[in-house]
């Protein structure tokens, strides 16, 4: 399941902040009872959302005849980013300690509903919790279409490096294509599943691509449907990558070289947290308490915003930053180390555009210099 427990934690090695340091923290977050789980909380979650599921495609039903029919995209798209909510929490261990029951839950919820592989995003979320922002060992700052380092920009060459020198104002335009990402990845790994997974996970990904063009195609014209399908992609990407995007973009960045930190430093240093109510938390899922969620990954959603207190305190006790700030100054400062990130290039590149344009300058006065021809000999 993604990450290490909580437990297993505390074999962490020394470091600035050790794996005994996050042991009387655990100690106080066990006795408190953060770490049951809330059974019936998710369950009116997952019924609520099952709702809103039906309401769409109900609204879909009958007005799939009028272009307002794509006006339904945008509740479709929300009722989707809870669904990949519940998948999430499910595949932490949040909802059940049964593994087999969490991996029902997340395959029901990711592949079946939304067309995303829970195998493929467990694999890689796994890999992020270990050890987040390590330029080697974390998939989400490791090579793709944005870049994270400027030893990573100073690599690209063509298109990708002129991506990477405005990645900070296309990064929101280009979550808008992260919900079809999402589901070529999952047909990508079936390549890397075995046996049993493969076949589980492809029949669920067939089925639920069979079952959302029936009911599109079934309501809709196909110019609807299409219509319909690329902005509720679109939207969904938009509003799952704005969830994730504050979480860790502009956080410290561990040296792959230097000395392994122990996993309260780890993962606190690393994190940011968005402030908020009620609002806030539904918003975004709960992964705004990021340091908390990834000091115990298995921690249920509701129990997050009771352990930042203890969680807060603790790092001022053994002297780490904790950092918290509002949602759109989240936004602001992954957007700005984005743009940092590309600056190197920029300059680069506009060192090297400069002869030219000086040449072509020279060129122009010269020519503009010379006297004119008679054109009557």
């Amino acid at each position: 399941m993604p990450s290490a427990t909580a437990a297993a934690a505390e074999r962490s090695s020394p470091g600035a902040a050790t794996g005994s340091d996050f042991t009387p923290l655990l100690r106080t977050v066990r006795a408190r009872g953060l770490l049951e789980r809330r059974h019936g909380w998710y369950a009116a979650r997952v019924a609520v959302n099952l709702a809103g599921f039906a309401a769409v495609i109900t609204g879909i039903a009958l007005l799939g005849h009028t272009w307002w029919v794509l006006l339904l995209t945008v509740p479709f798209a929300l009722v989707w980013t809870r669904t990949a909510y519940l998948s999430h929490d499910a595949g932490h261990a949040q909802i059940s300690s049964s593994r087999r029951t969490g991996t029902w839950i997340s395959l029901t919820h990711a592949n079946l509903m939304l067309g995303m592989s829970q195998a493929w995003w467990n694999e890689k979320h796994n890999r992020h919790h270990a050890n987040p922002n390590h330029v080697e060992k974390d998939p989400d700052v490791g090579v793709g279409a944005l870049v994270w380092t400027q030893q990573q920009a100073a690599g690209r060459e063509g298109f990708a490096r002129w991506l990477a020198r405005h990645q900070a104002r296309l990064f929101f335009p280009m979550l808008l294509l992260e919900g079809f990402a999402l589901k070529l990845y999952g047909f990508q790994d079936l390549r890397r599943q075995k046996g049993r997974e493969r076949r589980t996970e492809a029949t669920l990904l067939v089925t639920h691509l069979a079952l959302y063009a029936v009911l599109l195609l079934t309501t809709m014209s196909p110019l609807k449907a299409l219509a319909f399908a690329l902005l509720h992609h679109a939207l969904f990407g938009l509003q799952l990558g704005m969830a994730f995007a504050p979480n860790h973009k502009g956080m410290e960045m561990p040296d792959a070289d230097g000395e392994r930190w122990g996993h309260l430093r780890r993962q606190v240093v690393t994190s940011r947290n968005v402030r908020g109510g009620p609002l806030t938390d539904w918003f975004l899922g709960g992964l705004n308490y990021q340091i908390e969620h990834h000091l115990f990954p298995n921690m249920p959603r509701p129990h997050l915003r009771l352990a930042q207190p203890l969680v807060r305190a603790h790092c001022r006790q053994v002297g780490l930053p904790y950092a918290e700030t509002g949602l759109i100054d989240s936004y602001r400062q992954a957007l700005s180390y984005l743009n940092e990130v590309g600056e190197p290039l920029r300059g680069a590149d506009a060192a090297l555009t400069a002869p030219s344009r000086a040449a072509a300058s020279g060129t122009a006065q010269s020519l503009a210099d010379r006297p004119l021809r008679d054109s009557s000999i």
